[in-house]
């Protein structure tokens, strides 16, 4: 199925890119999310008449993820968990755990945008953590994890 996207999509394309996608992908994933719409002339046209519009509102929720970068850059924050004497956690810290504790600090942060390729954090110490704010905009959070005797 042939879309046309409405915002700049993750190794898929930028704002107004005519690209192919599998069938359920778009149907699921892309369209439900507002992300993109069928390549119909008619959707082309409309496209067309509001380019200058959603490359406004793009430009803008670019500015606001990199404003909330420069906040963002070079900050700690710190989690405590029940841990053994020999440092590992009983339980493990999450992406959930780490966007309460930056929403905690003021910073709007969805769980979703923290990024850990190598999964929970399952002992004590200090971990970078990479917050995506934007597809363009990804910044490092140092998250210190402090054990607490259980």
């Amino acid at each position: 199925m042939q879309v046309i996207l409405m915002e700049k999509v993750a190794n898929l394309g930028d704002l107004g890119d005519i690209v192919k996608v599998k069938d359920g992908f778009a149907r699921n994933f892309l369209i439900p999310q507002r992300k993109a719409r069928r390549a119909t002339e008619a959707n082309r046209a409309e496209f067309e008449a509001r380019r200058a519009e959603l490359e406004r509102v793009a430009g803008e929720r670019l500015a606001a993820a990199q404003a909330l970068a420069a906040r963002l850059d070079g900050l700690m924050v710190q989690i405590t968990e029940k841990a053994g004497v020999d440092g590992r956690l009983f339980g493990s810290v999450t992406n959930f755990n780490i966007a309460d504790a930056l929403t905690k600090q003021g910073f709007a942060v969805e769980r979703s945008q923290v990024r850990m390729p190598g999964g929970p954090i399952k002992s004590v110490g200090d971990n970078d953590i990479a917050i995506q704010l934007h597809t363009d905009v990804v910044v490092t959070v140092k998250v210190s994890v402090l054990g607490e005797a259980a």
